[in-house]
């Protein structure tokens, strides 16, 4: 995946407002895997960046347009994006969907074709989520996940794999062991060429 000489670059995006919670355990789950196989793994934690809300102004899109015109935290974000070769996205399910930080973030990958040509095209991206409820179905994770589907989808990204599973308080993910080992196993299959 990455040159013989370098490392594959893998960015983690933790999109819940607990640095330890069960996403984040689980995207830990896979940089270990990653890293195993070499990689450099770099995480953000998205709660602790300054991300507005698109403004839907298009300035991004328009002709002789240079980027996105909100200056906040995504402008650093947008250069670690498209260095690296592989993202891992973490979220807890919010109301049946990912949470509102993961979503900020994601609304904001509208302006990432402004700083680079097909920057999402070869990208390989891993899903890690956790939610309260006993069924994916009905605590809204499918939501989340076909979310993810569909937007790397259409910009031509290969989503490698997801985990999820459920778990309320802080750590709790961490007792289901199949799931922990097959998040690792995720890790090492982003990387692999």
């Amino acid at each position: 995946m990455a040159k013989k000489d370098r490392p594959a670059k893998v960015l983690v995006l933790l999109g819940s407002p607990r640095k330890h919670g069960n996403s984040a355990l689980l995207a830990e789950a896979i940089a270990k895997g990653a890293k195993a196989c070499g990689a450099e793994v770099e995480t953000v934690f998205i709660q602790d960046r300054k991300i507005a809300a698109c403004t839907s102004c298009y300035h991004c899109q328009k002709k002789g347009g240079k980027g996105c015109s909100i200056k906040d935290d995504m402008q650093g974000l947008y250069k670690k994006l498209i260095e690296a070769q592989a993202w891992v996205i973490a979220s807890p399910v919010y109301w049946f969907s990912m949470s509102a930080q993961t979503k900020l973030w994601m609304d904001r990958l509208f302006a990432l074709p402004a700083y680079a040509k097909h920057p999402f095209a070869g990208k390989r991206i891993a899903v890690a989520m956790s939610y309260g409820g006993a069924d994916p179905f009905d605590s809204g994770c499918i939501n989340a996940l076909r979310t993810f589907q569909d937007a790397f989808s259409y910009t031509e990204s290969t989503l490698v794999g997801m985990v999820y599973g459920s778990a309320m308080e802080a750590g709790e993910i961490k007792a289901n062991k199949s799931l922990m080992k097959a998040a690792e196993e995720l890790g090492r299959k982003l990387v692999a060429a």
